[in-house]
């Protein structure tokens, strides 16, 4: 027995010397071949454990990711990537993990999962058939496989982020937190961005995703959302939305006006929420609208930068648009594939006006376009469908919502799909062309697919809470 006890106690002895030995061998390693990869696979490692324990917490880092961490990864290619985009599908496969683990692999019920999956299926679909029939006359990039997967990526982080959301976040008080997360980091950075003393350092120091028209739309919104809805804000959070949608307004009519995206998209989300809120007055705005839409429109289109923006851009993008559209037409039900119509236009020169391309490099800056070129009017179908059920989801909810943060919440997402729609037209804002946006814009539009996955959890709560 004394001997029997003397093993066990020596053996661990011996295990807890290797174990201090192997540390001592990796950290000396590591301090004369200090990599960036060997350095990040421990924090990873004990990251992705921690995410495991709190699923949700991944999603407030995805957000901060989404947004502060400033960093490219060249791949070799035009295509670049960066944190946010990487951290999708770890928080997928970790998710995955985490199921398989309760033995419990399942999404949770919702209306907007088949089309979310038939979408996916369609890119695909388009994938094997535009290879399939590739046109001879058109010489195929080495690296277009790579490219394709690389544009389909975007459209399955995109239902990515929306089923996490959609399945990790359990009750109000986690949206709440993820919501107030974004609120608080993002509004801060909208104030600091219009200011000029602080406006340098928060272009320098941030994501490109502060920049680009979806965030402003998302973040307008939310505060938005909240101000006109939520009957229970304290003061104090009352005056920092106030003072964030401010600053919106000021980025988007004054300091970035000459970007219509911008503008565009707040103004979209604005009279969305305010038809929302204020039902009464719909038909005296309709009846409005019209009578001084022969005063309005005229200086809308001079706000809009008039005839010299019209000639630099407006023209430009209509003979973009014509040529994505012609050479789609080769196969309209599945499209060229993801990413494939650059190839196809630019087989042959292109002109406007007084400009001529020999061999251009052709994106058509709108997302209908490039869906209808992508996956083909299939594709683009079950895309509507799509946008029809989260509408649907989200205007069922709201009859039922009249007051607090949930029905401020669910009607700054109304809101939020109405822009997104809009801004859709004017470039591929929300499903990003990985030659165009790519994945840099991406990590504003996944912050968009995000929060719009929020309506299906707030559903399950309500099937719960009613099951009727």
């Amino acid at each position: 027995m004394i001997s029997l006890k003397w093993r066990h106690a020596d053996l661990r002895r011996w295990q807890t010397g290797l174990t201090i030995l192997g540390i001592l061998l990796v950290a000396a390693y590591l301090g004369l071949h200090p990599r960036r990869m060997f350095l990040a696979l421990p924090v990873g490692i004990l990251g992705g454990a921690f995410i495991l324990w709190h699923p949700s917490l991944g999603l407030g880092l995805l957000i901060v990711a989404a947004l502060a961490v400033r960093l490219e990864i060249y791949t070799g290619t035009e295509v670049l990537l960066n944190p946010a985009s990487l951290l999708v599908p770890a928080l997928l496969v970790l998710w995955v993990a985490d199921m398989l683990r309760r033995r419990a692999l399942h999404l949770a019920p919702s209306r907007t999962n088949k089309p979310l999956f038939f979408f996916l299926l369609a890119g695909l679909l388009s994938i094997l058939v535009g290879n399939a029939f590739w046109d001879p006359a058109v010489p195929r990039p080495g690296n277009m496989t790579i490219v394709q997967l690389a544009q389909w990526a975007i459209f399955a982080f995109s239902a990515g982020v929306c089923w996490l959301m959609g399945n990790l976040v359990t009750s109000e008080a986690v949206l709440q937190r993820l919501t107030w997360t974004f609120l608080l980091l993002a509004g801060g950075l909208a104030i600091l961005r219009v200011l000029p003393v602080s406006a340098p350092i928060i272009v320098s120091a941030t994501t490109g995703a502060v920049d680009r028209a979806p965030f402003w739309a998302l973040l307008a919104a939310i505060a938005g959302g909240q101000l006109l809805f939520n009957r229970e804000l304290s003061d104090t959070r009352r005056l920092y939305l106030c003072a964030v949608l401010a600053a919106v307004l000021y980025y988007a009519f004054i300091d970035q006006r000459q970007t219509a995206s911008n503008w565009i998209g707040v103004a979209a989300v604005a009279g969305t929420l305010i038809w929302l809120r204020f039902p009464r007055v719909r038909v005296m705005v309709v009846i409005l609208g019209l009578v001084l839409s022969p005063f309005l429109l005229p200086r809308l289109y001079e706000f809009g930068g008039g005839e010299a923006e019209w000639e630099e851009s407006g023209g430009s993008r209509l003979v973009l648009i014509g040529r994505v559209v012609e050479v789609t037409m080769h196969n309209p039900i599945t499209g060229l594939g993801p990413a494939s119509y650059r190839p196809y236009a630019g087989m042959e020169p292109l002109s406007y006006q007084r400009a001529f391309w020999v061999n251009p490099q052709i994106n058509s800056h709108n997302n209908y376009v490039d869906l209808f070129a992508h996956v083909g009017l299939l594709g683009l179908g079950v895309f509507v469908w799509l946008i029809g059920e989260l509408g649907h989801l989200g205007w069922r909810m709201g009859q039922r919502l009249r007051t607090g943060f949930l029905a401020g919440y669910v009607h700054g997402m109304l809101a939020l799909l109405a822009a997104s729609l809009v801004l859709m037209a004017f470039a591929d804002w929300i499903l990003p062309f990985v030659y165009n946006i790519g994945f840099p814009g991406f990590q504003a539009s996944l912050l968009v697919w995000l929060f719009l996955g929020g309506l299906i959890a707030i559903d399950q709560w309500q099937q719960l809470e009613d099951p009727g």
